[in-house]
């Protein structure tokens, strides 16, 4: 996201649908929320001779109501939402919720939204946070963010800008003045806040798409513009040139009946986890509870995420880019009494370094047979011998190679 010219809602998700996202199911999701209250219009636009979308936002009620935190997040936990949706929407009101609380002193659940309580408010957050998601996007990250100077009239009366809740949003955050006027809502800083990794410059990336979404005023010189670029990630190699980058996803669950993880671990490798495993740790208070983990490629990183806010009590994942270094793998059919066994092969440089007879198989021709699972892998094991699979031997050329995810 490039909030360096700015951000607001109905600007980031101009740039989105710019950039691809389907404004037919961003209609969908917001109509799931507050159905029939809008309709969200797409405009081409320029501003400062630059082609962008401007992002309208129709309310079709005579009369908008604003509402409290504790109502616009019933809303959106009610609303059929995907998982993640859901949860980013509600997230992205939680931060203003408790940026208004600290501004006016009060608890953030008693906080009464007014500008960001509204109809096109809510479209705005649900809309961008449905587009993020329809374009599959899996992290998201921004650099520095123009605030503007001066001052805004606002629900509360004249306010300096930064807005106070946007100056509380923007903690830790890298920000600058920009310019004369506000350059960025409070509901904008909380998008970009609360959906981003981090605080950064454009990373590496092969760039696949990039949207421009376009602000109401057009400022002569200085387009009012919020940009996205969409793209696949390219870290950098590590000093030895070796490995391939993979994802951890991790949450601590203290809360969740214990016969249910069987299915969730199985659910994660299904839905694209190369491994997933659990640790009991003890947390707060001594409580008993386990971490939760699964080990990805970066690009099947949603989906996981997905299955672990559906499946488990947890609210947050947590995310670390690591360096996988596997070694290659092969696959050789070894015949066995009664049918054959898979034996999977590491090897490298041709030389094989691991013989392991595959074990679901092993099972399953036990049960056909009704024979102890240990009799059937024993026999596996001496096929691969007398087959020539043993550590330091060549690998066979009939050995099939098998794809690591």
């Amino acid at each position: 996201m490039d909030a360096s010219a700015g951000v607001a809602g109905d600007m980031l998700l101009g740039a989105l649908v710019d950039a691809g996202a389907d404004l037919d199911a961003v209609q969908r999701a917001v109509d799931a929320v507050i159905p029939g209250a809008v309709r969200l219009v797409q405009t081409p636009v320029t501003r400062a001779g630059l082609r962008a979308v401007k992002l309208g936002v129709e309310v079709l009620t005579d009369d908008p109501p604003h509402r409290m935190w504790r109502a616009v997040g019933g809303l959106i936990a009610e609303g059929g939402l995907p998982t993640r949706v859901r949860q980013d929407a509600l997230a992205v009101f939680a931060r203003l919720a408790d940026a208004e609380g600290q501004v006016h002193g009060i608890p953030a659940e008693n906080v009464h939204f007014h500008e960001a309580g509204a109809l096109d408010a809510i479209a705005d957050v649900v809309g961008v946070c449905a587009a993020l998601h329809e374009l599959g996007v899996a992290t998201v990250t921004a650099g520095e963010v123009a605030l503007g100077s001066g001052r805004v009239t606002a629900a509360h009366g004249e306010l300096p800008v930064p807005a106070p809740a946007v100056t509380q949003l923007a903690r830790g955050w890298r920000v600058r003045a920009g310019g004369p006027g506000e350059l960025t809502t409070p509901t904008g800083m909380a998008l970009l806040t609360a959906l981003s990794a981090e605080c950064a410059d454009l990373p590496p990336m092969t760039v696949e798409a990039v949207g421009v979404g376009a602000g109401t005023r057009d400022t002569p010189g200085r387009p009012n513009v919020t940009r996205v670029v969409l793209g696949t990630a390219a870290p950098d190699p590590p000093p030895d040139g070796g490995g391939e980058a993979a994802l951890l996803l991790e949450a601590n669950v203290d809360d969740l009946d214990p016969r249910l993880w069987p299915g969730i671990l199985a659910r994660l490798l299904s839905a694209g986890a190369a491994d997933a495993w659990l640790v009991p740790i003890l947390m707060k208070k001594g409580r008993p509870a386990h971490t939760l983990s699964a080990l990805c490629h970066p690009q099947r990183a949603a989906p996981l995420r997905d299955v672990i806010f559906a499946e488990t009590t947890t609210i947050g994942v947590r995310e670390q880019v690591l360096r996988k270094y596997a070694l290659p793998r092969a696959w050789v059919d070894v015949p066995v009494p009664g049918g054959t066994v898979g034996v999977k092969i590491a090897h490298r440089h041709g030389v094989i370094l691991q013989v392991t007879p595959e074990f679901d198989e092993v099972a399953e021709l036990a049960a056909r047979q009704a024979r102890p699972q240990r009799l059937v892998l024993a026999e596996a094991a001496a096929a691969a011998v007398d087959a020539g699979l043993t550590v330091g031997g060549s690998l066979p050329a009939h050995a099939r190679t098998i794809q690591a995810r």
